[in-house]
């Protein structure tokens, strides 16, 4: 007979701990699940997600297996000149993606987000909030304050900006956005995206 209790620090105990956040997280959406209950659920020390994963961001990138850490990315394109964010995110975002693996994994999400409606939401939910909303309210702490309704407006528009040109890029291969240089695409990208995350008021 196994001990009763949590399950005590090891590879498979990352791999539990992946599992029940991959379970609580199509139960109950990336909003709601919390790292506490994964922990239960995984039956471990609440402590262990933190020594594996960098918070929910971290843990929910690993179950979509994202080849990025989505806090440290965040934190790089707030970082510098908030003139420059609009070029930082969608440079960032295209270093990210083109990459081999990093389209396979595109591919993987957006299919799974049109044919599953718990991975859309947990998408939903991710992409808009913990990404560019996260990112929208760091720089408008440096720049200038914005009513939480403009940060969620401006943030639904800057994802299905880049969420469109990732799907013509990377699932519908579309060849005007295939042939088109990452340098192209920044210069077209830069401005809409500066507009959406760091713009005048409305």
């Amino acid at each position: 007979m196994s001990p009763r209790g949590r399950r005590p620090a090891s590879a498979d105990t990352r791999g539990a701990i992946v599992e029940a956040a991959r379970a609580e997280f199509a139960e109950s959406g990336y909003d709601a699940t919390s790292l506490r209950g994964v922990a239960r659920r995984a039956g471990v020390d609440p402590a262990l997600l933190h020594h594996y994963f960098d918070g929910k961001p971290g843990l929910f990138a690993e179950v979509l297996q994202v080849p990025a850490n989505p806090d440290a990315l965040i934190r790089s394109v707030a970082e510098g000149p908030v003139a420059e964010v609009g070029e930082r995110m969608a440079r960032t975002f295209l270093a990210v993606w083109d990459a081999p693996e990093g389209r396979a994994r595109f591919q993987v999400l957006i299919r799974s987000a049109v044919s599953h409606d718990d991975a859309a939401r947990m998408l939903r939910e991710f992409v808009v909030g913990a990404i560019f909303s996260n990112l929208i309210r760091q720089i408008s702490l440096r720049h200038k304050e914005l009513a939480a309704e403009e940060i969620d407006v401006r943030a639904s528009l800057a994802a299905a900006q880049m969420v469109g040109v990732g799907m013509l890029r990377y699932v519908i291969e579309l060849p005007a956005m295939v042939d088109a240089t990452p340098e192209e695409l920044v210069a077209h990208l830069a401005p809409t995206l500066q507009r959406y995350l760091a713009g005048p008021a409305v």
